[in-house]
């Protein structure tokens, strides 16, 4: 008896842990979840494994602390530590990369739990705004810590001479398919592809969502003249799509402005992109989710006095 149900035990971290992954996106699904992890494969198998390790690393943590099994079974507390799993790999380096990573899996989760209680009487979630956090703090730490090491493209760099290159062909399709990829820093059209797929199993609607926020951003950002190489990237896109997800759908309030407010809201998020790049570019420092973050508070916030918005 005890042996069956320490097996379940691990069974519903297991799922728990697969829903902190498609919780990136909103979605409690944990076939979603693996569809990403097997998109995250196609890019690199490495990734994926830490992606996995470190949602299941913030499962074991949030349970050892006592947090809401309900909550811990909806993922919400692994979400930000697959993320800071994802963003330590991609951008530092050195001996020390997969210790740093698991453990900052831990601090995520802890983060998380503080950021849902500093955020509770608000009443707006704390969305991945741990992780962000903490990925700064860690890349920001390099400049003080040898143990710390930042990839060389992220080298601060003087806005005063920064010099806006608009030339060459943009690639709408690669666009289009990497802007759903970059939300796991998935710089790959099939991994997109996969991507969007699982969103559409979990909900047809969010699915839809993520194409409509997708191609308003490319327009919008292509328009102001963006970058042509950061368009075909698809790095002004993901923020869209999962600013889309919490306005109009997750968070939404049933009222008939819901789905202007839900486009309103993603391509304000492309500005908030291209000014978090500047502002963020003197400390070496890549905007990560933080447009989607602020963009979603903004409207959530404003509903308080707006509640038709």
């Amino acid at each position: 008896m005890q042996t069956h149900l320490t097996v379940r035990n691990v069974l519903t971290m297991f799922s728990a842990s697969l829903k902190g992954i498609s919780q990136v996106l909103l979605i409690e699904n944990a076939i979603t979840g693996f569809i990403v992890l097997v998109a995250i494969s196609l890019y690199s198998v490495p990734l994926s494994i830490m992606t996995f390790m470190s949602s299941f690393i913030g499962t074991v943590t949030a349970k050892i602390g006592g947090a809401d099994e309900k909550l811990i079974s909806q993922g919400l507390f692994s979400f930000n530590s697959a993320l800071s799993g994802l963003a330590t790999v991609i951008f530092l380096e050195g001996n020390h990369l997969w210790i740093i990573a698991l453990f900052s899996a831990v601090i995520a989760t802890v983060f998380t739990a503080g950021m849902m209680h500093l955020t509770k009487p608000f009443d707006v979630p704390s969305l991945t705004f741990p992780y962000i956090i903490l990925t700064w703090f860690l890349l920001t730490a390099s400049h003080r810590l040898q143990f710390f090491e930042v990839i060389n493209s992220l080298v601060p760099q003087g806005l005063a001479y920064w010099h806006l290159d608009i030339s060459g062909p943009v690639d709408l399709i690669s666009g289009f398919t990497k802007s759903i990829g970059q939300i796991y820093f998935l710089d790959n059209i099939w991994s997109g592809l996969l991507i969007l797929a699982g969103i559409f199993f979990a909900s047809k609607r969010l699915g839809m969502l993520a194409i409509y926020a997708t191609i308003i951003s490319l327009l919008a950002a292509y328009y102001l003249g963006s970058e042509h190489s950061l368009l075909s990237s698809g790095l002004y896109g993901y923020n869209a799509i999962l600013t889309i997800f919490a306005v109009s759908d997750v968070f939404h309030n049933k009222k008939k402005l819901i789905p202007f407010s839900g486009l309103l809201a993603a391509v304000i998020s492309v500005l908030i992109t291209a000014s978090l790049d500047s502002f963020l570019l003197p400390y070496g420092l890549p905007p990560l989710t933080m447009p989607f973050v602020l963009s979603t508070w903004l409207f959530l916030f404003a509903r308080k006095l707006m509640p038709n918005l």
